[in-house]
């Protein structure tokens, strides 16, 4: 095969990118087999390369692609048929099914919102659901995810081979689930979604990608299930992302919120990260995202943290455990508590907490403990802390390196 010129072969980059899981998602649809729709449509985008080099880019390149893809699928049918004459009837029938079924572009979107559902279902491990989302969904490849996740290409491999494998060996169906089942298992989507964000938004190097993956799955998943609660968590991670770039210095160390550059901050996520959180509270239907979005907005309406309305977000938080009580949201709760009314208030909540050994080996409220104890000049009770927060941070893993910096930092100054 001829080299393909450099910009065509940037175009089909693109459209893969952004096309593949509309083609897989259809091809599902009418193969009813994850591992053939993925081998067909890679079949497809391979002749892509072939062909347009020749004929030039279609003008409708997805509708082109999927009916490659069918083809090709028909054609690896009726190979394995041949050996196998149990296949043969069935071979028939999808054949006949996948000729005579629509491609419309309404279809090819619920298409995709099945898939969404699948690859979220409840019956597969949490790790098999975000690594199907990325791959299915986002189009990311096996190193890409692996790359972000810090594991090896192996091991997410495998992760997807048995999310696959239970989808088959339980029947998992490829559908929406019926509308009284719709919230419960929207709740899995979501937390699949804000998993794949808060990975991105944790990780130092890798992690600007996935942020986006998980944004870009937010606004498909509003675009076709306008849910309040889907709005409020594409809020919630738009009014996250506006701070990127006011998180770390130039060296890739952690700044803390009260030390950000806010003029660094994207502005226009934050007005659209606030108009989504808004239009969710409207609704009166929203959750535990849109109050958590409606948290962030609060923040990122300030100017500084001493103008910022820490009474208002005390009373957010107060209405999030009501709906989602979490040590967590507790923990966060002290810290806002701590800006109202003083560190000793605050420090009061933690030890409460850590009491309770509900967060004893979260070093986030060791850390946050620490901080309340070196702004009551109780250095020795804070040097405990962080030596503690440090500790229950794992070496070597390079999502915590960046804190690890910061807590080792906050150590030597009490020296």
């Amino acid at each position: 095969m001829p080299p393909v010129p450099e910009e065509l072969s940037r175009t089909i980059d693109t459209l893969y990118r952004s096309e593949s899981g509309r083609v897989l998602a259809t091809l599902v649809r009418l193969l009813g087999d994850l591992d053939l729709a993925e081998e067909a449509m890679h079949e497809a985008f391979a002749a892509a390369l072939e062909s347009w080099p020749q004929t030039g880019v279609p003008d409708s390149p997805r509708p082109w692609l999927i009916s490659t893809a069918r083809f090709k699928a028909i054609d690896r049918m009726r190979r394995r048929a041949r050996f196998d004459e149990a296949q043969r009837d069935l071979v028939a029938y999808i054949e006949a099914r996948i000729n005579e079924a629509p491609l419309e572009d309404e279809e090819i979107e619920d298409d995709r919102l099945r898939l969404i559902f699948t690859c979220c279902h409840p019956a597969l491990p949490p790790e098999g659901q975000v690594a199907l989302t990325l791959r299915e969904i986002c189009g990311l490849t096996t190193e890409e995810i692996a790359r972000a996740f810090l594991v090896t290409p192996a091991t997410l491999a495998q992760r997807i081979v048995r999310a696959k494998t239970l989808i088959r060996d339980k029947a998992i169906p490829y559908q929406v689930p019926v509308s009284q089942e719709l919230s419960a298992r929207l709740g899995a989507v979501l937390q699949v979604v804000y998993l794949i964000f808060n990975e991105g938004y944790s990780a130092e190097i890798t992690g600007a990608e996935l942020s986006r993956e998980a944004i870009r799955l937010g606004r498909l998943l509003l675009a076709l299930l306008p849910d309040p609660e889907v709005t409020g968590l594409l809020g919630l991670m738009l009014l996250h992302e506006s701070r990127r770039a006011a998180r770390t210095s130039p060296g890739g160390d952690l700044i803390l919120l009260e030390q950000q550059d806010r003029s660094l901050w994207n502005r226009d996520q934050i007005a659209e990260g606030i108009s989504l959180t808004e239009s969710a509270l409207r609704s009166r239907r929203f959750g535990a995202y849109t109050l958590q979005a409606a948290i962030a907005a609060v923040h990122a309406e300030s100017s500084s943290v001493a103008s910022t309305n820490w009474r208002e977000i005390t009373l957010l938080y107060d209405r999030l455990l009501r709906i989602h009580p979490s040590p967590v949201v507790e923990l966060n709760r002290a810290v806002a508590v701590a800006m109202c009314e003083g560190p000793e208030q605050g420090l009061r909540l933690i030890d409460d907490l850590l009491a309770r050994e509900h967060l004893s080996n979260y070093h986030l409220a060791h850390s946050a403990r620490a901080d309340m104890c070196r702004r009551l000049g109780r250095n020795s009770e804070a040097r405990t802390s962080y030596e503690k927060a440090l500790a229950l941070l794992v070496p070597g893993k390079d999502r915590h390196e960046v804190e690890r910096r910061f807590l080792a930092t906050r150590l030597e100054e009490l020296k």
